[in-house]
């Protein structure tokens, strides 16, 4: 017996998933406000009705997921393809090519407010370790290097020996850790959140640690300036914040005044600020070099 009519274009509706891309800033809405087929003047609006569509799609037993719209990424996607940015058709090619190779949030109902900052995180964690990644690709094809190791895998097996040791002397408690390296004049950071109070192995695999490890290896790899911070918090007990530097290779502990000043001064500026109540600075523990 054959099925067809209304009833089976609703079932096969069903099976076939939707993908949403977000203008997830104003900046990057309004970018997009120059193209003339671009039917909408206010980002609210514009997510009040993305939103809108998202309930309707997941009312009809739509499977939706929603991936990020980048402008710039979008005018290269453009002229690398030969298409006209100013086509509706041509945004739908575009959202079809995130979906398959961008970061994605599946829909089950939340809100858009806890929907962007997750998919400008995962756009940011990519973007990071892309870069890191080419660092330690250039180490690896320096022309200088004599030696038949790979200066890469090297710099990533010690980026990993070192994550691992410092967890290990950190011991009991929930650590936020952040990595930061500047190469070529570009900082490159990550930030890794670790629930250790349940003597919980590490998985590497993950993608914050994966990224961290990898920005803290174009560091170890090129020698740019760079280091680890580690703040920790147990109950009852005062938050620590604990500090290493990129140096010759592996990670040396910073002292009191060096953790105090890295933590109580404003990066971009340079300019002093209030130390955080129920903080204590302490200087980087040391960590045992790889063999």
């Amino acid at each position: 017996m054959h099925t067809a009519g209304p009833h089976a274009r609703t079932a096969l509706r069903r099976e076939a998933p939707c993908t949403v891309a977000l203008l997830a800033t104003e900046q990057d809405f309004a970018a997009m406000r120059r193209h003339s087929t671009f039917v909408f003047d206010d980002h609210h609006h514009y997510l009040a009705q993305t939103e809108g569509l998202l309930r309707v799609l997941a009312a009809q037993g739509t499977h939706v997921v929603l991936a990020l719209f980048d402008p710039e990424e979008f005018a290269v996607y453009c002229a690398d393809e030969g298409l006209d940015p100013d086509a509706p058709s041509t945004r739908a090619r575009y959202t079809a090519e995130v979906a398959a190779t961008g970061p994605l949030v599946h829909y089950h109902g939340q809100p858009l407010t806890e929907i962007a900052p997750l998919l400008l995180a995962a756009a940011h964690r990519r973007a990071t370790w892309e870069s890191a990644g080419a660092l330690l690709a250039e180490a690896a094809a320096c022309a200088h290097c004599s030696s038949r190791e790979d200066p890469g895998a090297s710099a990533f097996h010690r980026a990993t020996l070192a994550l691992a040791r410092l967890l290990e002397a950190a011991g009991p408690g929930t650590h936020h850790l952040v990595c930061s390296v500047t190469a070529d004049g570009a900082p490159l950071t990550s930030a890794l959140h670790i629930d250790n109070s349940r003597d919980e192995e590490l998985r590497l695999g993950e993608a914050d640690a994966l990224v961290l490890t990898t920005v803290l290896a174009a560091g170890l790899a090129t020698g740019a300036p760079g280091g680890v911070v580690m703040r920790s918090i147990r109950p009852g007990a005062r938050d620590t914040v604990r500090g290493w530097a990129l140096h010759d290779g592996w990670l040396r502990p910073l002292t009191e005044a060096e953790v105090f000043n890295a933590y109580c001064t404003d990066a971009a500026t340079g300019e002093p600020v209030a130390p955080e109540p129920g903080v204590d600075h302490r200087a980087g523990i040391p960590l045992a070099p790889p063999d």
